[in-house]
């Protein structure tokens, strides 16, 4: 049995768009992936869905949904679009047919008219159907309510570290700056790349991506405020897209809020990453996004919850009570050392590449081997290499200290052990309650 047509109806009228529905279910050869209502959806539901057809119901001053026709048939040549209206005349029909309808359906629909009108719609989808993409990369999307959290250094140093084909794009459209963590001045962003896709191949998105690795390119945010405003969720679903067919990753780094731009990135996302701190305030927000995230009907295993600049001496929560807390869902512990990652931002050098071995590095390349980012023994051969030479040098700092060797030196004259900054750590008691108090109620 050949595969079912699908269509997306757009109209005015509900009661309309209704009737042609239900005729295109009784035919037995179409499918109905959406009904619209407004004009100004059909955008974005035509990139999500990809339908082989598409009606758009014409008004009693159809100039506009002329417009669209014009705009659609250029824009997504596999799709066939059929102007319709009960207005039947001929000059109707010619500027329909003008403006890149290749079909006229008259309304109300004549059963013979319409099986004519699908079959040839069978054949338009036939010749027309791109053939599938030998590839369809990975989207990563790395996300935070709550600003500094540090979403832009774990995407970051998250897309170097996959090692593999990828893009890091910035969907902070107001405020992203993820230049600046690599150093580079880029000279055009997801504006510039929206404005050329019709006419895209691999030499002009190689033009328009920013390298800074064999393996890593960087789609930034626009500089220019007014080009920022002009992105869409469906010029954002059609990026993804694009680069999904040429790159094994793409990460996202996401805006604070959820705006449509960020959930259309969420819904074509394979993982999310909640980024969160252990202070009460951003622990109760993250609680409220995964809340939000389950009531959007995500995967369990598609969210993984990310504590950055996580310290033991903090609170007395490891990772077995962090992980009851959200759900039993996994966990990356990415360590404080305030004074290492603020010189990497500061020096435009990604930790995972300039401190291999630092504490960070250690976790961000743990969480980018669960995402499949390079081969795992790889990977693992990797990591116990990093422990390795750590260990190695640890050794050989207490061996050069005067009054004794390492065995000696592990003692620590009674001085408070400090975390990140060099500053003595102490577990505050009223907090860890307020803390604990969150666990067990989610418990």
């Amino acid at each position: 049995m050949s595969q079912l047509l699908t269509f997306v109806i757009s109209g005015t009228e509900p009661d309309t768009v209704a009737g042609i529905g239900a005729a295109l279910a009784a035919s037995g050869r179409a499918r109905l992936v959406s009904e619209l209502h407004e004009p100004a959806q059909i955008h974005a539901e035509i990139v999500r869905q990809r339908p082989s057809t598409a009606i758009i119901v014409l008004s009693d001053s159809p100039e506009p949904e002329l417009a669209l026709i014009r705009q659609f048939a250029a824009e997504f040549p596999e799709t066939m679009f059929i102007g319709a209206s009960a207005d039947a005349s001929t000059d109707l029909i010619l500027t329909s047919l003008r403006a890149g309808a290749r079909e006229f359906l008259r309304l109300p629909i004549n059963t013979d008219e319409l099986e004519a009108i699908l079959q040839r719609a069978a054949e338009y989808s036939r010749l027309h159907t791109p053939a599938k993409p030998t590839k369809r990369g990975r989207v990563i999307a790395v996300f935070s309510n709550k600003g500094g959290c540090g979403t832009s250094f774990i995407s970051s140093n998250l897309a170097v570290s996959l090692g593999t084909p990828t893009v890091l794009m910035d969907l902070n459209l107001q405020a992203g700056d993820l230049g600046f963590f690599f150093h580079v001045e880029p000279k055009f962003s997801i504006a510039d790349l929206i404005e050329h896709q019709t006419r895209m191949d691999d030499e002009l998105l190689g033009s328009l991506l920013t390298p800074y690795s064999p393996n890593l390119s960087l789609l930034p945010a626009p500089t220019d405020v007014d080009a920022a405003v002009d992105v869409t969720a469906g010029h954002v679903l059609q990026t993804l897209e694009l680069l999904r067919e040429r790159y094994e990753y793409v990460v996202l780094d996401l805006a604070h809020t959820f705006d449509e731009i960020t959930l259309a990135a969420l819904d074509q996302a394979d993982d999310i990453l909640l980024v969160f701190t252990l202070d009460i305030m951003t622990v109760r927000s993250a609680l409220r996004v995964l809340s939000i995230l389950e009531r959007l009907g995500y995967a369990r295993e598609k969210i993984h919850a990310v504590v950055n600049r996580w310290s033991k001496n903090d609170v007395e929560l490891g990772r077995p009570q962090i992980e009851r807390l959200f759900g039993n869902r996994s966990v990356y512990l990415v360590p404080n050392d305030y004074r290492v990652a603020v010189n990497s931002i500061n020096l435009g050098q990604p930790l995972v590449e300039s401190r291999p071995t630092s504490a960070i590095s250690m976790e961000i390349m743990r969480l980018s081997v669960a995402l499949g980012g390079v081969a795992e023994e790889k990977a693992k051969a990797k990591i116990s290499a990093h422990l390795s030479r750590r260990a190695a040098l640890e050794v050989a700092k207490l061996d050069r200290l005067p009054g004794g060797n390492a065995n000696e030196k592990a003692e620590t004259n009674g001085h408070k052990k400090t975390e990140g900054d060099g500053s003595p750590t102490q577990p505050p008691e009223r907090w860890n309650k307020h803390l604990l108090s969150l666990f067990f109620r989610r418990s």
